[in-house]
């Protein structure tokens, strides 16, 4: 049965992602920080089977070990979710803000990339799919360690991609922008709270910022994802930055 692991998979993208596989009647191992957040992923689940596991993304020796884990069990595909956001001026950026948000964005994708890639390329096949940002590929204010974070992730993508792409691995990176998550809700929160406006009014200010006038949803990113997952679709891709942004970063 064909297996993927995906990170950050209680919720949001990841949650989407991980459904999409497991409908397609994959075998998902769903990576969270809490097991309870993925019990409901086998209700929803349809054909696949999910294999929960805990895992704490901003503690290096926690992603070792669920690396050692997940080495031996045959994924062909990874798909890199987990990440943090964080919106504040440089000055006010602390020290353990900037660390936190790389170790979670940045070090916990290359230490499973380094856990699970070899055994894709010994395979002779295998796809990585990073969960990037539009903030990967253009500056932001108020967001600097994160900017940071995403463009760090989006040059590991395009690194390791020539390094196995004789391999037949391929590795690319979906950049969403507004994405219809818990990380836009916080947004329009600020918002909200710092202007008396309502919770819809402050959405309403956030889609302004969008082409298409509505944030991405989800399961949206999830399609691109299967696409670059695929075994003949998108075969001799890799490298390659997917925006899913409504225009934003156009």
């Amino acid at each position: 049965m064909n297996t993927a692991v995906v990170t950050g998979a209680s919720r949001g993208i990841g949650r989407a992602v991980a459904l999409k596989f497991l409908r397609e009647g994959w075998t998902v191992w769903a990576l969270a920080r809490s097991l309870e957040a993925l019990e409901t992923l086998q209700v929803e689940a349809g054909a696949g089977v999910v294999k929960p596991l805990r895992c704490d993304f901003g503690d290096a020796a926690a992603v070792n070990l669920a690396g050692r884990q997940l080495a031996g069990v045959g994924a062909s595909v990874l798909v890199n979710n987990a990440g943090i956001a964080l919106s504040a001026p440089l000055h006010k950026t602390t020290d353990d803000d900037f660390l936190r948000i790389m170790a979670i964005n940045v070090t916990a994708p290359f230490l499973l990339c380094r856990a699970l890639v070899p055994a894709m390329t010994t395979a002779g096949h295998g796809r990585v799919v990073n969960v990037a940002s539009t903030a990967a590929l253009k500056g932001f204010r108020y967001t600097s360690a994160y900017c940071t974070s995403k463009h760090a992730l989006l040059g590991l993508t395009r690194s390791l991609a020539v390094e196995v792409a004789s391999k037949g691995v391929t590795v690319n990176a979906v950049c969403p922008g507004w994405t219809d998550t818990d990380m836009l809700s916080a947004s329009a929160d600020r918002i909200a709270r710092a202007t008396g406006r309502s919770d819809e009014a402050a959405r309403a200010e956030l889609s302004k910022m969008i082409p298409s006038g509505r944030p991405t949803r989800p399961d949206e990113v999830a399609e691109v994802v299967w696409f670059l997952a695929s075994a003949k679709a998108a075969a001799n891709i890799t490298g390659a930055a997917y925006s899913i942004d409504g225009g934003e970063a156009a």
